[in-house]
């Protein structure tokens, strides 16, 4: 454990320099790469401020390493995504996420997708119009997967809708091993909404873009996911907050 190192650490995640960071805790810039570097340690009242202005718990910023929790996720960038079309499906089940991947890989086999592309790229995303009492009474979730077509690609086989993304930029961050824990999604867009200082969607999505979507594939014998989040799709506050 080093005090310094997480002092360091959650001053580069918020973005702000030592000179900044010592403004906001009326110390010099020295100081703060004296904590920083475990020359020195901050007496307990800076403590506490630090703990609030970072929004980890005292006890995690004295004692844990909290450098080890970011192994889990890479770093907030932003890319511009290409326009593609896509073939899409939803379904509201207690298991939507499972039930209506099987059904897109089922139907890119039949539709040939997979012959032609067998690397074809599936994406999914939460929908999110689900009667609060369907969720509340029998479980029930909504999500849509939908595959990416490649140019030319025609077929007659039925049960998708088909769809078109317009070229747009979104903020993306890779999750590593999300399945590992349930938090780990979530916390992955809460970083992306702190990226972009935001605190929610809007309630009206961007025409021809995605709010949102997640890729998720296998890279070195380990399982990633990539969560995108369309820029101008977020309401822009001062503060940040849980995503939800």
């Amino acid at each position: 454990m080093s005090l310094g190192k997480n002092i360091q650490f959650l001053r580069k995640q918020k973005k702000i320099t030592q000179e900044q960071l010592a403004e906001e805790m009326s110390v010099s810039r020295q100081t703060v790469s004296k904590w920083e570097a475990d020359e020195i340690v901050p007496e307990l009242d800076k403590i506490i401020i630090l703990s609030d202005m970072f929004s980890c718990k005292l006890d995690d910023l004295v004692r844990e390493n909290l450098m080890s929790g970011d192994e889990v996720y890479s770093e907030v960038t932003i890319k511009n995504v290409k326009g593609f079309r896509m073939a899409r499906y939803v379904m509201i089940t207690p298991n939507p996420e499972d039930d209506v991947s099987r059904y897109m890989d089922e139907w890119a086999t039949r539709s040939g997708l997979l012959t032609i592309n067998p690397n074809a790229k599936k994406i999914g995303w939460d929908f999110p119009w689900v009667p609060f009492e369907l969720q509340n009474r029998f479980g029930l979730h909504g999500y849509v997967s939908a595959y990416v077509l490649p140019d030319g690609f025609e077929t007659d086989c039925p049960g998708v809708e088909y769809g078109v993304q317009d070229t747009a930029d979104y903020a993306m961050i890779t999750v590593y091993d999300p399945f590992a824990e349930y938090e780990r999604i979530r916390k992955g867009y809460k970083k992306i909404l702190e990226y972009l200082q935001a605190n929610a969607f809007k309630e009206k999505p961007k025409e021809g873009a995605l709010s949102c979507f997640e890729y998720v594939y296998e890279k070195n014998s380990r399982t990633c996911m990539d969560v995108y989040m369309h820029v101008d799709s977020v309401t822009k506050t001062a503060a940040f907050t849980n995503f939800s």
